[in-house]
């Protein structure tokens, strides 16, 4: 069983930055693609970025592409997504997610594991 535990989350002004970490552990990190998901109030979840297990690859929903980058380590078991020029609409509950790298899928579209979410919420 694999745990994954997100922070870095809070409130920020529009424009603004933040960095959100998940860490891991109960597994092997370099078997997982690694993602990020979010969920605003009253919306369905979606996707917003992945990194493959290696680090070689990455995958950006269009609406954060060139705003968040994300990336890993793959020694301390830790996904990152940096976040910058923020943007109200991005307010949400944000969430990492590993799948097995065997499933390749570039977009995570069947994450084995969740993490618990962290709130992110952009101020205008």
């Amino acid at each position: 069983q694999v745990l994954l535990v997100e922070s870095g989350g809070g409130l920020v002004q529009d424009g603004g930055s933040l960095r959100l970490s998940c860490a891991a552990s109960g597994g092997t990190f370099s078997r997982f693609d690694m993602g990020w998901f979010r969920q605003a109030p009253g919306k369905e979840r979606e996707f917003v970025a992945a990194i493959s297990w290696s680090g070689d690859s990455t995958y950006y929903a269009d609406s954060v592409k060139g705003r968040f980058t994300i990336s890993r380590n793959n020694g301390k078991s830790t996904v990152y997504l940096q976040m910058n020029s923020l943007k109200p609409k991005d307010t949400g509950v944000y969430s990492c997610a590993a799948q097995y790298r065997f499933k390749e899928s570039a977009t995570m579209s069947t994450p084995d594991y969740w993490g618990q979410g962290t709130q992110v919420t952009v101020s205008s």
